[in-house]
């Protein structure tokens, strides 16, 4: 499998195939509105402005740690474009972890494995990193910033 076999819901419930950011070096993060690590919504969305057509933020909306995340998805848009004018993409919510997780969750943790060999997240903010081949690079723990991310991402989009 390939990060470009799955399908995702967005928030409105329609369908988004990963295939279509064939080309793009992708970041997927699970996010919460309610946790103290929100503010990097504003530094993911400096990413997403400063590399443009290079890079796909795409946000995964999750209330499985500490219930940070307790709103319907149109709250949650809402919450992230008029807190932190966000535009890129934030999908229907869901869960990382347990038997409910999204098949795409499911894929990247096992492709990069946390501290240990762990496949589990541990809490909101893990960012996984992508090539613009769809190649799993880099996982990330939510305390690392954006802009440490960003380092890693321009080194991919300069390589191409």
């Amino acid at each position: 499998m390939s990060v470009y076999d799955y399908v995702v819901k967005n928030a409105a419930g329609d369908d988004v195939r990963l295939s279509d950011y064939r080309g793009r070096v992708l970041l997927i993060v699970n996010t919460a509105s309610k946790c103290g690590f929100t503010p990097q919504y504003q530094g993911l969305q400096e990413l997403a402005n400063h590399f443009g057509e290079d890079l796909a933020v795409l946000a995964f909306p999750c209330n499985q740690f500490g219930a940070q995340e307790p709103g319907q998805n149109s709250d949650i848009q809402s919450f992230c474009q008029v807190n932190y004018g966000v535009t890129f993409p934030v999908m229907a919510k869901v869960d990382v972890n347990g038997k409910t997780a999204s098949p795409l969750f499911v894929y990247l943790k096992e492709a990069m494995p946390g501290l240990l060999g762990s496949e589990a997240i541990k809490w909101n903010f893990t960012k996984f990193l992508l090539d613009r081949q769809g190649n799993p690079i880099k996982r990330y723990a939510p305390t690392d910033s954006p802009e440490r991310v960003g380092r890693d991402i321009k080194g991919l989009i300069s390589q191409s």
